[in-house]
């Protein structure tokens, strides 16, 4: 009996030097796999409004965790800084089709919502349509709310002015868009996308703008070299444009990152951050005001582990992103995508895919007080 017991202790103590056991939170589900008639929830997107109100978007899955499908953009809002929530709204629903990526973001003059997504069939899988046999492609539109989300336009496509004919698969974000506030471009709504060319089979980032409030969209830069897609952008305190991106370089296991001068027209070359290291896969990115130093305060957060997607890490910059002093693990478990959020009172929303088996269980809403932000920062 002493004997198995010890055994028991050993394999104890094996998994909890491993993490496997290690105490975990209470995970906080906005949108939980498994409820509302979806089997799943993926790809969080999330911004506050003008007048305070935190939207929060996903994508509902009808059938499964797969990417094609029965697939919804669906949302839930908050008035109360996340205290809250509303019922599920569906935003867009096309039958048995693909409506997902959503990259939401504000026109702070107007008030107005605008949300980019893509489309495609159901029956088309994302192989076929980068192969070129599929019967549809990737189609962009916008959706607007001028009543902080509580309705939206039909969607309408902008596929023809944001997506090059040679390109075959697309992506809008996922993750917010932000507004530029400097310069000569102030003003101008700014979405991180990401495509791939049909000859090449190439995965390329690239931007979209709107410098009439939303009214038409064109397609601004992409990045000169391949091998990253989903990404993220930030302005940054001299007026430069940061896009953070997706790596597919294996031989550095670390997020890409990019400049721009012009807002968006055009990308400086690649280099890699050696901080930011990944396991392949989306993440998000925030510039705030910092209520501590009164300056910029760069953030960061993906799944901060080189080969699993796992470990949730909120990480803050002081120097426009050029170091990383701060760093806050918010899941060790498995976690995935994600969007950043400032709420009215300064404190920042994360919304990201988490579980305790697998990153898919669906996703976490979590605040977290910007004064604890700045203590690891400074």
């Amino acid at each position: 009996m002493l004997q198995k017991k010890g055994i028991l202790l050993g394999l104890i103590v094996l998994l909890c030097n491993s993490g496997i056991c290690q105490s975990q939170k209470p995970l906080n589900y906005l949108f939980e796999s498994g409820s509302e008639g979806y089997q799943c929830f993926r790809i969080p997107a999330m911004l506050t409004t003008t007048q305070g109100t935190v939207l929060a978007f996903a994508e509902g899955r009808k059938k499964g965790c797969s990417d094609t499908g029965d697939i919804d953009l669906v949302m839930r809002y908050s008035k109360d800084h996340g205290e809250t929530w509303s019922k599920l709204m569906v935003i867009w629903d096309d039958g048995e089709n693909v409506c997902g990526n959503p990259a939401p973001v504000v026109d702070e003059a107007t008030g107005t919502i605008h949300l980019l997504s893509t489309w495609n069939l159901g029956k088309d899988h994302e192989r076929e349509i980068i192969d070129g046999t599929s019967e549809d492609t990737r189609r962009i539109f916008v959706m607007s709310s001028a009543d902080e989300g509580l309705t939206w336009t039909e969607p309408r496509e902008i596929t023809t002015s944001v997506k090059q004919e040679n390109w075959t698969w697309y992506a809008t974000g996922p993750c917010h868009g932000i507004q530029l506030k400097q310069g000569e471009h102030m003003g101008r709504l700014l979405i991180p996308c990401d495509h791939i060319e049909a000859a090449t089979k190439k995965y390329y980032s690239h931007t979209i703008y709107s410098d009439d409030q939303g009214i038409t969209w064109e397609l601004g830069g992409r990045t000169p070299q391949d091998q990253v897609n989903e990404c993220t952008l930030a302005e940054l305190s001299d007026g430069r444009i940061i896009l953070n991106m997706r790596n597919y370089d294996r031989s550095q296991k670390n997020r890409k990152i990019a400049y721009s001068e012009d807002g968006g027209l055009t990308w400086g070359d690649l280099d890699s951050d050696e901080t930011l290291i990944e396991p392949i896969c989306q993440a998000s990115m925030l510039m705030v005001s910092s209520e501590k130093e009164k300056t910029p305060l760069l953030l960061f957060l993906n799944p901060a582990d080189k080969k699993h997607r796992q470990r949730m890490c909120l990480r803050s910059s002081m120097d426009d992103g050029a170091s990383w002093k701060g760093s806050l693990v918010l899941h060790k478990g498995p976690g995935a995508y994600s969007d950043l959020a400032q709420l009215p009172n300064g404190n920042i929303a994360c919304l990201y895919e988490a579980g305790i088996s697998n990153p898919y269980q669906g996703i976490v809403f979590e605040v977290v007080q910007l004064q604890q932000i700045e203590e690891a920062a400074f």
